[in-house]
């Protein structure tokens, strides 16, 4: 079992990075991780791009409730993405919040296949004026830092470019 994470910023280039790793198994579930959205016309564009990008052999589960997923999978996956975890759990107190993350790496670490993780890096550019937009960059950071602990391969997008972080980097 290995954990790949993919992390980048808005169009870097991540799913389409994670897409190309996860061709390598001949079966595999693609977990969409979000809500549909049917009147956010953006979102819908976004939504139909990824799923033209799909192999046919590929099942896909379109589900906001990632620690519900688990329990109903096997084999290889390809989480697109961790964001949508984060999204799911924004409102919860510290408490309710800690507890699911900790539920999520559980699930991760005893999961018995291969998991292809793609996660957005936020917080490189001006700090949300808004709460909720603070809440997410501080938990999406939390989320993506836990799980690089336990990924044994772990990269980074950016400008269409892809760099593997586990040869290149300094613990901290």
């Amino acid at each position: 079992m290995a954990i790949t994470l993919v992390t980048g910023a808005i169009k870097s280039g991540k799913s389409e990075f994670a897409e190309k790793l996860a061709t390598g198994f001949k079966k595999l579930t693609y977990i969409a991780l979000s809500d549909s959205r049917p009147d956010d016309l953006v979102w819908q564009e976004k939504i139909k791009l990824h799923k033209s990008r799909r192999p046919s052999n590929w099942d896909v589960i379109e589900n906001d409730d990632l620690l519900c997923v688990f329990k109903n999978v096997s084999g290889p996956l390809l989480i697109d993405s961790i964001g949508g975890f984060v999204v799911k759990n924004i409102n919860e107190d510290n408490n309710e919040w800690k507890k699911n993350l900790l539920l999520l790496n559980k699930c991760l670490i005893e999961y018995k296949s291969d998991i292809i993780i793609v996660g957005e890096q936020v917080g490189w550019g001006l700090v949300s004026e808004y709460k909720i937009g603070n809440i997410f960059t501080e938990r999406i950071g939390e989320v993506l830092k836990d799980i690089t602990l336990i990924s044994s391969n772990n990269w980074l997008t950016i400008n269409g470019k892809a760099i593997k972080l586990d040869d290149i980097y300094f613990d901290i």
